[in-house]
């Protein structure tokens, strides 16, 4: 309770005290009969209560016998009646026990109103102009209304920190009706009294049950409309919260930023008095503030950096639209204009308008500083959330300047206090807005993984706001993936931008891309914890989990991974991977290649998810066939055609490829670069048409000496390269020496001469660098150094003739 507030209360005792006493003091026992029977009806009829609307208080119908007691009794006894009906009606049938303090203000309020009528009903000026009886009752009575409700609306307003005018109005004006009508019945009362005797006259009593009943009725009614109308009201106030929770769900910020926005501007509302009109008008624009954005391109909303002039005078648009848009509801308090101006500032430099100071309505300064003082403290697509100091800080900073001084003042002084009641706010909004956790309708997945996990888990029922903006994230990456995809031509690229974007869309442990080869699936590309285990699968179809899907074009959700392993030809190969996810690649000639994702828990792959792959597919597919095709027709342009082998271009497109796929798995490449010694000599001495034989021959032993994964190509003239991945270095030096004999081998088929060699420099990467260019530099120069060492001359070997041994004979 306010200091105010006890020392109102404290007077109001000491008052009705001081009256109580002095009229007791003049106690005479005039009629004691009447007196009693007038008093015991009296506490009777204050069992008769109401309660006050929009207020903690009970009226009764014991004024009646005040208002007799009045006319009737002296004014000692009808102070009596009243404080005894007072009593009565304090503990009588009370919902809770009253306080001490409480009972003291209402008996004391009672002895202030009773003593006010009873001197009005016996003031000397009128009786000296021969005022009525009627009169002075009915002036009695509105003076008694007046004296027994006024100071219970004031202590009402300072305890629960209302407006004693606007209680009184609300709760107890109503009454005024049933006090003139009181007013009646005692003048009847007194008629009847004096001509047949009081004891008739308490027939006239009855009439005061109806005055109850009709009394109770109307504050019935009263209060069911109330009701209805808060009802609706809360009905409307939360269809726009729906809707304005929607919107701001569309602008990919958190729905709790609404709610901590209303709950900073009402409480600076309060703390600068606004009536009850303008806190309503600022509790729906604090919702509705943002409704004109639905006017603003998304990508305008959404756009990480700074706005360009163009992008930045779109969005400026939205403040004027959201006023138009609320225009047209016509709320009964004024919330467009706190709208229209909610971005103008102190200094005139905002918009739409270019208001500035007194002249921007006090709900749109209000929500301006609140505004973005929360949009400072929260996530946004460009900047990270500040700590509530800083971002109190830069408020503070543009203080006087774009936002009111005197409002920023009150938020700095007072702004953990609301950040307590917003996050009670936020937390409360949090238990009405729960997310059911999705639950697996398959634990038991089969072996394959094929039948039943196709069913998949059911999804949970999500929140409706987290459901609108993963919708919104899910166009906007759609959106992105679909446009990265199209931007190069290289499969290596195009599948490094997929598994990346993709991530984000649909997390997975291991992403695995097989492309269809020669009737079996070959990685072209994986990503992942254990990426390595599926880089050099080939799995035929209709076999695995992929297979099955290349050969049906139909999708499995939630299949068993282990079952690829087997295509490994490795049994000691292990897995922790629990579900895959695999869709088919469809082009216009049929299946293409299959997409599969893996997660380490298990059946962890939901409908949605499932769903999202799909959409990717069609896109997908197309741009792999596009790169396929480009790839095809480079390495067409560049395939020797003496030999088959690829050439030029096609080289450096293979070793990047494979430089990439080194990356992800982390294992060596090894270049090895092969010349032909002097073969010049060979094509003088045999002809070139046998030269050609000969290179021809050892292309095709350079194709048969590489394995599965390995590459051969011409360099040109009598020079060719073998990309090895992954090769052994004893495996190395062995693969070298069958080449050599390769090369002596095609001399002596061709020519009948085995002295035709060659020289061999080899590059790995990582270690001896990671460009093509480089490493094939390196092997050259390797090649180079190891075909000097080998004509390099040797040393003339001299015969020294030794002295015979002395005795020998000569």
């Amino acid at each position: 309770m306010s200091p105010v507030a006890r020392r109102y209360i404290a007077t109001i005792i000491l008052l009705g005290a001081l009256v109580l006493g002095v009229e007791l003091a003049k106690l005479n026992l005039h009629d004691p009969l009447q007196f009693l029977v007038l008093t015991v009806v009296a506490m009777l009829a204050s069992r008769l209560k109401v309660s006050l609307p929009g207020a903690t208080g009970t009226m009764s119908l014991y004024f009646l016998f005040v208002l007799i007691g009045i006319v009737r009794l002296p004014p000692a006894q009808t102070l009596i009646l009243a404080e005894a009906a007072t009593l009565v009606q304090c503990f009588w049938g009370a919902k809770r026990r009253p306080g001490w303090v409480q009972v003291l203000f209402n008996v004391a309020a009672a002895s202030l109103g009773v003593t006010a009528a009873q001197a009005v009903f016996q003031w000397p000026l009128l009786v000296e102009y021969g005022a009525q009886l009627p009169l002075r009752l009915g002036l009695a009575s509105l003076f008694f209304f007046v004296a027994n409700t006024a100071p219970v609306a004031v202590v009402i307003a300072l305890t629960e920190g209302k407006d004693s005018g606007l209680v009184w109005r609300e709760s107890c004006f109503w009454s005024l009706p049933y006090y003139l009508a009181g007013a009646s019945i005692a003048w009847l009362y007194d008629v009847t009294s004096r001509w047949w005797g009081w004891e008739w006259a308490l027939l006239v009593l009855p009439p005061m049950f109806l005055l109850y009943r009709s009394y109770r009725l109307y504050l019935d009614r009263l209060e069911s409309e109330k009701v209805h109308a808060q009802d609706m009201a809360a009905v409307h106030m939360r269809t726009i919260e729906a809707l304005a929770m929607s919107i701001d769900a569309k602008d990919h910020n958190t729905h709790e930023h609404l709610r901590r926005v209303q709950i900073y501007a009402l409480e600076l509302g309060k703390a600068l008095q606004l009536d009850e009109l303008e806190l309503e008008a600022l509790r729906t624009a604090s919702v509705l503030h943002d409704i004109g954005k639905l006017a603003v391109p998304e990508y305008i909303i959404s756009k990480p950096g700074k706005l360009t002039p163009e992008e930045f005078d779109k969005m400026k648009l939205h403040p004027e639209i959201g006023a138009d848009i609320l225009e047209r509801v016509q709320f009964p308090y004024p919330v467009a204009p706190i709208v229209r101006a909610h971005h103008e500032k102190w200094d005139g430099s905002g918009y739409p308008h270019r208001l500035s100071g007194v002249g921007i309505p006090i709900g749109a300064r209000i929500l301006g500083v609140v505004d973005c003082f929360d949009a400072l403290a929260s996530d946004r697509p460009y900047h990270r959330a500040l700590p509530l100091e800083e971002a109190l800080a830069w408020v503070v900073k543009e203080s006087g300047r774009s936002y009111d001084p005197q409002i920023v003042e009150l938020l700095r002084l007072n702004f953990l206090q609301y950040e307590k009641k917003a996050q009670l706010a936020v937390r409360e909004m949090q238990q009405m807005v729960v997310s059911t956790p999705a639950r697996n309708s398959n634990p038991a997945a089969p072996g394959a993984g094929f039948e039943v996990a196709a069913e998949g888990p059911r999804e949970g029922t999500a929140g409706f706001l987290t459901t609108i903006a993963n919708a919104q994230q899910e166009v906007r990456a759609l959106v992105e993936l679909t446009a990265e995809l199209g931007q190069s031509l290289g499969l290596s690229q195009t599948l490094d931008t997929l598994a990346g974007r993709l991530k984000s869309l649909v997390p997975y442990d291991t992403l695995a891309m097989y492309l269809l080869r020669d009737g079996k699936l070959e990685s072209a590309c994986t990503v992942g914890d254990e990426s390595p285990i599926f880089q050099t699968l080939r799995i035929p179809i209709g076999q695995g989990i992929s297979g099955w899907v290349a050969e049906t074009g139909q999708s499995i959700i939630n299949g068993t991974p282990s079952v690829e392993m087997g295509y490994l030809n490795d049994p000691g190969v292990f897995s922790r991977l629990e579900s895959a996810l695999a869709v088919p690649l469809e082009g216009d000639r049929g299946i293409c290649g299959v997409l599969t994702l893996y997660r380490s828990t298990r059946d962890s792959f939901s409908r949605d998810e499932l769903r999202l792959l799909q959409s990717v597919g069609p896109r997908l597919t197309r741009v792999i066939q596009e790169a396929v095709k480009y790839r095809e027709s480079a390495n067409a342009s560049a395939t020797d055609p003496l030999t088959g082998l690829p050439t030029g271009r096609a080289i450096l497109l293979h070793l990047q490829d494979e430089l990439d796929a080194s990356k992800q798995t982390k294992r060596p490449l090894t270049v090895l670069l092969c010349d032909l010694d002097a073969f010049k000599k060979v094509n003088d001495r045999f002809g070139h048409v046998n030269g050609n034989r000969i290179l021809s021959r050892l292309a095709g032993d350079l194709k048969r000496l590489c394995a599965a994964g390995e590459f051969a190509a011409r360099m040109g003239g009598d020079e060719f390269v073998l990309v090895l991945p992954a090769i052994e270095p004893a495996c190395l030096e062995q693969r070298i020496l069958d080449i050599e004999n390769a090369a002596r081998e095609a001399g002596a088929a061709i020519c009948n001469d085995r002295s035709i060699t060659l020289s061999t420099g080899a590059a790995s990467s990582p270690d001896d660098g990671a460009a093509a260019e480089d490493l094939l530099a390196i092997a050259n120069r390797r090649m180079m150094e190891n075909k000097r060492a080998k004509s390099a001359p040797r040393p003339a070997l001299r015969i020294v003739r030794m002295p015979p041994p002395s005795g020998a004979a000569g």
